[in-house]
């Protein structure tokens, strides 16, 4: 037996890997799950190459719980270690390892930036441990060997009578790490990790119905049937999947492997994606993964975190930010790389070369396959549109590429269900839209409901009204306005629809200077001027006599504030301000000024402007109370 010292120079160092990002100590398993699939398949490679003169097999990582000794077992029947190997590679090479990661994260180990902990390895056994052994037998034809460390730098090596190939390590849990004796977190945590690990990990057994066993049907004397029950048989209860969808060839699945799959990733979500992208990529970095695009809701925030990430098949983390580009978080799916840099901070991550390479691939790969669903089947891409505009609209404004690419296949639906993309809409417009200025102005509405009467004025005019109703939408308008040519987008209730686009021709007003005069003085006195700005206009005698609008760079700034963005606070703290634009040629105008006394003018004003306010749903409490009490009175 040998007794030694391992090489400390970082003194106090177990007590240090004990308390290690204590949090998030469950990461021990991972940690020794990938060592034992890394020897596993090591030992694959030397079979294949001819080095390693064995049968490769059916090899299985056993996970094994022994509540009463308190002990956790990790079994592989992998490469194993000859007791020199072990002296290297567990007393040098792996401390040395832990001891380097150690000191380089230790002040940052509270930090999450860190987004990985990859090269911990074998020591983050002792985060959970108070003693751990190493019991192994190497595929050469050499002794087995056994290693023990009570977690003080001291140990022992000593032969073993370990017979089979492979590495048996077995942890001595802590007092205050006994929930790791539970199979209940265990099993948690191997479907955290491991689901999709390369090699099959046993964890237990179950009963199944024997698949070799057809029961039997028999009849009584009255020829009643009665079938025998299935036959059990115990099976290992493998945990994982070793061979997920995303580590396939595109060509070598079908629809429903995807649809599988995402069931596999997602189990408690019922409703199917729309579609996936495969990505497969091995030069100049290697990328595999599957993404989906799932319904979407307007609560951006809600969609996050849903990409997971894994490197070579071991699960990391499902905050992808700073890897994926920011607009492509809310999708959901697989990215498994080994080019990402874990041990990293986000910042680090955002300057990161490769990084910044797999964000740009993602992105194309994105773009790409939108192109192609939209040609390759348009009506369905319409039909769509709703559940996925929200992260094509978020993309064009924050990746400039991808907004590029966007012309292909955005699309800008209209209020009576027709979908152009932008080129289309230019060219239906540009002839009946275009102003006496020469600015193409694109009406547009947020809500069909609340806006009916200024949508159905637009339309009078046969002008095309957007429907577009996404809380993103005013940054992207004034995206498209900076980068289209001589282009305004106008809500259609910002101003009267002569206002909005406007042409050479003008209505004459049936008022007189002095009639114009004393209407504007008799609204002024009656109209609240911190809430209204009256504005005359002369308008065919069948329109609207009172209609509010809200000026559109005001009611955009506002939005573009509740969204992120729009510049100062000043806007969110201003009162909220409409027009009343009032025609001058309508007949209740006319029947204003010839009332002759004053007390019934103002009551006809107050009416009309109420009932404007109703109309956009600005008419509540006290003032509503009072409306509908005036309103009865005057139809008495």
């Amino acid at each position: 037996m040998t007794k030694g010292n391992i090489n400390v120079s970082v003194e106090n160092i177990f007590p240090l890997i004990k308390k290690f990002l204590y949090s998030d100590h469950e990461i021990f398993l991972r940690e020794l799950i990938s060592n034992a699939t890394d020897a596993t398949l090591k030992l694959k490679h030397l079979t294949n190459i001819g080095e390693a003169k064995v049968e490769y097999g059916d090899p299985k990582i056993e996970v094994t719980i022994d509540k009463e000794g308190k002990k956790l077992h990790i079994i592989d029947q992998g490469l194993g270690m000859t007791a020199e190997e072990v002296e290297k590679y567990i007393n040098q090479v792996a401390f040395s390892g832990a001891e380097e990661f150690l000191d380089k994260y230790k002040d940052s180990a509270k930090d999450s930036g860190i987004i990985g902990h990859f090269g911990l390895g074998f020591y983050s056994a002792f985060m959970v441990a108070e003693k751990v052994e190493i019991i192994t037998k190497s595929f050469k034809d050499e002794p087995a060997a056994h290693w023990t460390c009570d977690g003080s730098p001291e140990f022992t090596l000593e032969p073993s009578d370990k017979t089979e190939r492979g590495t048996e390590i077995i942890l001595h849990i802590a007092e205050d790490s006994t929930e790791f004796l539970e199979e209940s977190k265990i099993s948690e945590l191997l479907l955290k990790y491991n689901k999709f690990m390369p090699v099959s990990i046993k964890f237990g057994t179950k009963e199944i119905n024997d698949p070799d066993h057809e029961p039997a049907t028999t009849k009584d004397a009255e020829g009643k049937e009665t079938t025998e029950p299935h036959r059990k048989i115990t099976v290992d209860n493998i945990i994982n999947n070793p061979n997920p969808a995303w580590t396939k060839q595109p060509a070598d699945l079908k629809e429903e492997d995807y649809t599988g799959f995402y069931r596999e990733l997602y189990p408690m979500q019922f409703e199917e994606p729309l579609f996936n992208i495969h990505l497969n990529v091995d030069y100049p970095f290697n990328l595999t993964g599957i993404l989906y695009f799932p319904k979407m809701s307007n609560d951006m925030q809600m969609q996050k975190d849903k990409i997971q990430l894994y490197q070579n098949q071991v699960f990391v983390t499902d905050n992808v930010e700073g890897i994926v580009p920011e607009f492509l978080t809310m999708l959901r799916g697989v990215i498994d790389s080994p080019d990402i840099p874990l041990n990293v901070s986000r910042s680090y991550l955002q300057a990161d070369g490769a990084v910044k390479k797999i964000s740009s691939y993602i992105t194309r790969k994105v773009a790409d396959k939108l192109k192609s669903l939209f040609n390759s089947n348009r009506e369905d891409f319409e039909a769509k549109w709703n559940d996925i505009k929200i992260v094509i609209e978020y993309g064009m404004l924050s990746e400039e590429k991808f907004f590029e690419k966007a012309d292909a296949f955005a699309l800008y639906p209209t209020v009576d269900g027709k979908y152009y993309t932008y080129e289309e809409l230019f060219n239906k417009i540009k002839a009946s839209q275009t102003d006496k200025d020469g600015k193409l102005v694109i009406l547009y509405a947020s809500d069909k409901e609340a806006q009916h009467s200024y949508i159905e004025s637009a339309k009078a005019k046969d002008y095309e009204v957007l429907l577009l109703d996404s809380p993103i939408i005013s940054h992207l308008i004034q995206k498209l306005e900076s980068t289209k040519e001589n282009i305004t987008f106008a809500r259609v209730d910002g101003d009267h629809i002569n206002n909005l686009i406007k042409k050479d021709e003008t209505t004459i007003s049936k008022l007189d200077e002095e009639q114009t005069k004393s209407l504007d003085e008799l609204l002024k006195e009656v109209i609240p001027s911190d809430k209204f700005t009256v504005q005359l206009e002369a308008m065919d005698s069948n329109e609207s006599p009172f209609t509010i609008t809200q000026p559109e760079f005001m009611r955009r700034m506002k939005e573009m504030q509740a969204t992120g963005g729009g510049g100062m606070n000043m806007f969110g703290n201003m009162p909220e301000m409409y027009n009343l634009v009032v025609n001058t040629n309508s007949e209740l105008v006319s029947e204003i000024l010839d009332t002759k006394t004053k007390k019934k003018q103002e009551r006809l004003i107050t009416q009309s402007l109420d009932l404007a306010r109703l109309s956009q749903g600005l008419l509540k409490g006290e003032e509503l109370t009072n409306f509908i009490k005036r309103s009865y009175e005057m139809i008495k």
